[in-house]
């Protein structure tokens, strides 16, 4: 019989990249205790209508879109790179949702995407070696011994910015800047800068008829709020069970405890063992949760995964993110897809086609070619539908912003370009076209599918 779960219980089992070289403990639990006392970021019924959202796409009638920074930092903490990240995002959707002819739920990675699991615990510049940088809300990035040391006091502005960044969010979102005649400005304003722009007009000119057509109607977004609200939710890996912990509270209208720190938590494929700590957190709060899912995991201990963290099989609770690299895609992804088909559980399937594609270049950046990017999109749509489920999401780590950091697309980064706008501090990520442009070439293959469907039909 399963042991009672608290929010602490994970303290009592194996715990993965979870910094231990805190000086002073006795500092650390006073900021947690701390953090116990502060007001949630998000609420339990925004974690719930989100899970109603969720549970959609798990049925074949909405998207999911998944994107923001692989690590958000103090030193890039600026309203202009919220609202660029957020403008992508939307413009993003409305291609989506355009090409799929069905809603789609927009999740950041933002406002409490701090800490990142390492390979490598240490690192060594000139013959010194130091802690590996983990983390704005554990250490700097800074390679000097008193910027790596982790820092308790970093989780407190790590709240502090999530909540900052989650005001203005809600403030785009609710506010009017969202209003789909301006997103597709931001859409057709891209068409038109890129190299790619004839490929991609016949999507913006059909969108622009769609919205005459609607105004002509009386569809309005002074008639129809939802022309110019939108819903955005939150969500980063629960990878400091500490901070995590602390932020979790009871909800009062249902009882069940909520992660209250974002609207969906994931757990990484390092951190996924089915009797360590973050899987022992992870099913005790009511959140929907994701399971990032690698090459190295295999279909029986996947299986068991999720039936620890869903055992009554909800709808919307679990998403499987698929992030196995371009040239492993094909080798691993069927037989995941296969046992869980098999076993009738409800899940969505996400592609995180990011992490199993980086390269080091000889100049020693980190880069993610764009092409690989694509392909392992591509490849994962092909398998999952054909092996009978639905191929419901996309998970990518993007920013608004015009950096340098993965090669290719349509704005043709080359290796050289690399270091004029390298601005991650830590992996990296597509830029605003970029992103915009892997946008439309999902869109390509969700309506080649959506027309696909309708011929099978009328056949």
């Amino acid at each position: 019989m399963k042991e009672k779960w608290t929010p602490a219980g994970w303290r009592f089992k194996p715990a993965k990249h979870i910094p231990t070289d805190y000086a002073d403990g006795e500092h650390l639990a006073r900021v947690e205790q701390q953090l116990r006392s502060y007001p949630p970021l998000v609420f339990a019924g925004e974690a719930r209508n989100l899970k109603a959202r969720l549970a959609e796409v798990a049925a074949g009638k909405a998207f999911l879109l998944q994107g923001g920074d692989c690590a958000e930092s103090f030193k890039e903490f600026h309203p202009d790179n919220i609202r660029d990240t957020f403008r992508t995002l939307m413009a993003m959707s409305v291609v989506l949702t355009f090409a799929g002819s069905k809603p789609v739920v927009k999740v950041g990675r933002i406002a409490g995407q701090f800490g990142k699991p390492r390979s490598e615990q240490v690192e060594t510049q000139n013959g010194v070696t130091l802690p590996s940088y983990r983390g704005d809300n554990i250490n700097g990035m800074e390679f000097t011994p008193e910027s790596r040391a982790p820092d308790p006091e970093r989780l407190l502005k790590a709240y502090s910015q999530s909540a900052a960044t989650l005001n203005l969010i809600r403030a785009f979102a609710n506010g009017g800047y969202a209003d789909l005649h301006n997103v597709h400005r931001w859409m057709v304003g891209f068409v038109a800068d890129s190299p790619q722009g004839k490929r991609y007009q016949e999507i913006a000119d059909r969108i622009s008829e769609a919205i005459d057509f609607m105004e002509a109607c009386g569809i309005t977004p002074q008639s129809v709020p939802q022309v110019r609200q939108v819903d955005v939710y939150t969500s980063h890996e629960a990878l400091l069970l500490g901070y995590e912990e602390a932020m979790t509270r009871v909800d009062s209208t249902s009882g069940d405890h909520y992660d209250t720190s974002a609207h969906f938590v994931w757990i990484g494929d390092r951190t996924r063992q089915p009797d360590g700590a973050h899987v022992e957190f992870a099913r005790g709060i009511k959140n929907p949760l994701g399971i990032k899912c690698g090459p190295t995991l295999e279909p029986e201990e996947l299986l068991k995964l999720i039936d620890i963290l869903n055992p009554t099989d909800e709808a919307g609770r679990i998403t499987l993110i698929a992030r196995f690299g371009s040239d492993k895609v094909q080798a691993g992804l069927p037989r995941l897809v296969r046992a869980v088909q098999k076993s009738g559980r409800t899940v969505i399937w996400s592609c995180d086609p990011m992490h199993g594609n980086t390269l080091k270049t000889g100049s020693g950046f980190k880069t993610r070619p764009f092409d690989r990017i694509l392909s392992e999109v591509s490849s994962f749509m092909d398998i999952v539908t054909a092996e009978g489920a639905y191929p419901g999401g996309v998970h990518v780590e993007m920013t608004g912003q015009q950096v340098t950091e993965c090669l290719g697309g349509a704005s043709a980064v080359t290796e050289e370009d690399l270091s004029s706008r390298y601005h991650t501090h830590c992996d990296p990520r597509l830029n605003g076209t970029q992103a915009l442009d892997l946008a439309f070439l999902i869109a390509e293959k969700l309506r080649s599918a959506r027309v696909n469907g309708r011929k099978a039909q009328a056949g």
